[in-house]
């Protein structure tokens, strides 16, 4: 591992001006470890408007002391700067009530929130009388006060200094702790342990944005279903998706080898291991979590009849309550909402595989696909794509370019006003909707003629007849689907 150019040539300058400068932080900690780190921070006993001076190329938009660098570098363009700081008394247990500056880097150290990220490097010596350096660029000082390097041999997480005070002061160090747990694969150690245990309900006070970036990054990591069974251990599940706890313990049918809670984990590190990405990660996680609500019946005949719509509803609560994306939770909530879908080789045509890939939306196929997988390995069957899985993909691909949708009709609306001589209107769209029908059913009806001709005799009808044709048409692509699916599935079920 190298110290960039970058990151030196702030450090040299700082010096050159007679200031302390060392590189600190989580970039000392994966440096360290030879992980590349993701940003490089400095800090300094230079006040930020002496920085700003040295570096007239910066900005200080911020309460933390805090100016960021620019070099003009387009791999790291970047660097933040920080003055030693104290903090105060965190009343909210989210943001310290004041900021002080501090005198020496022991006293900034102090404040952070864990040993392996309160170490600090210095590259190179400097002698302020006489002007002159020396780089140690193979022999480099860490400088740590509390234990940072042996904790990162013997891969613990472990706090700067009383639990109870660290995370007092930011209740968020408590997912935090959880997230280095599971991305570095180490343990806490046991009395931070307990006091995350003892002080979890503090979580309620941290902000659902900050508290969904640390789950994603627990949920992206390679052992993700690990860090949820963390969370759970340590009680912090509870405020963050407690759905998710109700799985806990809920036994299955004879379809399956784990509870419902051991199942979502077991088909989360599935994603994990395929590297899938978020979406399907969180729906393999989500996928099956309205199944106590749903649960009617004990044993291998229990029954969760309509549980991936009511999982729907509660995945949709869970992710706008997390504040993720609009687009983010669409997605996720009908990865969800779909995962069911029946699919048998003689007895499923390819009208209902299209009408699958319209409600399911092309664009989400593969993932729904994906998640599928995941849910058969999460129940304990030994492969995860058979020859069912593998022959829908085939029929998926054979049936790729037939329509789905309106716009992909050979005829628009254009084409229905100038051929029934009326202007713009709901019969129009009306109109659309039954001719997709058809060509959902026939994809070779889909001609301008056969469908000219079919427009012709819609025009004829009455309006109230063409809307209850149209709303038939129309209904939702997946209702069609389910009740498909549901006719086959009344005599058996194999996933």
């Amino acid at each position: 591992m190298v110290i960039p150019k970058e990151v030196k040539n702030i450090i040299s300058k700082l010096k050159e001006a007679n200031f302390e400068a060392y590189i600190v932080g989580g970039c000392v900690r994966d440096f360290l470890l030879e992980q590349e780190p993701k940003d490089w921070d400095i800090t300094t006993n230079a006040k930020p408007e002496e920085i700003q001076k040295v570096f007239p190329d910066s900005f200080y938009e911020n309460n933390f002391l805090t100016v960021t660098v620019k070099t003009g570098s387009t791999k790291i363009p970047e660097v933040e700067i920080t003055t030693y700081r104290l903090e105060s008394v965190y009343s909210d247990k989210r943001h310290p009530d004041a900021l002080q500056y501090a005198k020496t880097l022991e006293e900034d150290l102090a404040r952070r929130d864990f040993t392996i990220n309160a170490m600090a490097i210095d590259h190179e010596t400097w002698n302020m009388e006489h002007g002159t350096k020396k780089t140690k660029e193979n022999n480099i000082t860490v400088i740590d006060f509390f234990g940072g390097q042996e904790d990162l041999q013997k891969k613990i997480i472990k706090t700067v200094g009383n639990p109870d005070e660290r995370f007092s002061e930011d209740a968020l160090r408590m997912l935090r702790a959880v997230r280095f747990a599971t991305t570095l694969d180490f343990n806490i150690e046991k009395e931070t342990a307990e006091a995350i245990q003892k002080n979890s309900l503090w979580l309620e006070a941290i902000s659902k944005e900050r508290i969904r970036d640390e789950f994603i990054k627990i949920i992206m990591s390679e052992k993700g279903g690990e860090g949820i069974e963390l969370l759970r251990q340590l009680h912090l599940l509870k405020y963050i998706v407690p759905e998710l706890e109700e799985n806990y313990g809920v036994g299955q049918n004879k379809h399956h080898i784990y509870d419902c809670y051991q199942h979502a984990i077991k088909a989360l590190e599935y994603t994990a291991k395929k590297k899938f990405n978020l979406h399907v990660r969180i729906a393999a996680l989500f996928h099956d979590i309205g199944k106590p609500r749903a649960k009617v019946g004990e044993g291998i005949n229990a029954s969760f009849y309509n549980h991936e719509m009511l999982g729907a509803k509660m995945t949709f609560q869970i992710l706008n309550r997390l504040k993720f994306s609009s687009k983010d939770i669409e997605k996720i909530t009908k990865l969800v909402r779909c995962h069911m879908f029946y699919y048998n080789v003689d007895e499923v045509t390819e009208s209902s595989v299209r009408r699958l890939v319209k409600n399911v939306g092309p664009e989400n196929i593969e993932e729904l696909l994906q998640l599928r997988e995941a849910d058969r390995i999460g129940s304990g069957v030994p492969k995860a794509e058979p020859y069912k899985l593998r022959h829908l993909k085939y029929i998926i691909d054979k049936v790729s370019k037939d329509p789905i949708s309106v716009g992909m009709l050979k005829v628009d609306g254009k084409d229905i006003m100038e051929i029934l001589k009326i202007q713009p209107g709901p019969k129009i769209g009306q109109i659309l909707n039954v001719l997709l029908g058809y060509v959902l059913d026939e994809p070779k009806k889909n001609t301008k003629k056969i469908l000219t001709a079919e427009i012709i005799a819609l025009g004829t009808l009455e309006d109230k007849k063409l809307k209850e044709l149209a709303g038939v048409a129309q209904e939702n692509a997946f209702e069609v689907q389910k009740q498909e699916d549901e006719k086959i599935k009344s005599k058996y079920y194999v996933k």
